[in-house]
């Protein structure tokens, strides 16, 4: 298993973790198979989606944000719990094929950290 830190400035952001993922596969020495990327985190999701035009990742923040507003009337005293059902709806883990130590994604794919009450620290887990 192999990790890496994700820093965040935003308490909804979406970071591009794609080159990180394909540098902790290209550490090993696994060439063929599939990869597993996990947040170990209630507030924090993963998700893979387009990378070409930013406005996919901004539109996802604002449904997202309609859907789930922050202030609703939530009984969780952290008073966090919109993060969390955005992390659950996004969720902790994406799986990739990777061939000949590359992973295989589509043309216009990336995989994004998925930060929902941050500013934080975060981790991201590979095996």
């Amino acid at each position: 298993m192999k990790q890496f830190n994700v820093t965040t400035t935003a308490r909804t952001e979406f970071v591009n973790i794609t080159a990180l993922v394909q540098k902790a596969v290209s550490e090993t020495a696994a060439k063929n198979g599939t990869v597993t990327v996990f947040v170990p985190h209630t507030t924090a999701g993963v998700t893979i989606n387009e990378n070409a035009d930013p406005d996919v990742v901004s539109d996802i923040e604002t449904v997202l944000d309609r859907a789930i507003p922050w202030s609703a009337g939530y009984r969780h005293g952290e008073g966090n719990s919109a993060a969390h059902v955005k992390a659950s709806l996004m969720g902790s883990s994406v799986t990739i094929i990777v061939d000949g130590g590359k992973l295989q994604l589509g043309t216009w794919q990336s995989v994004y950290f998925c930060e929902f009450d941050g500013p934080r620290q975060r981790q991201v887990w590979i095996s």
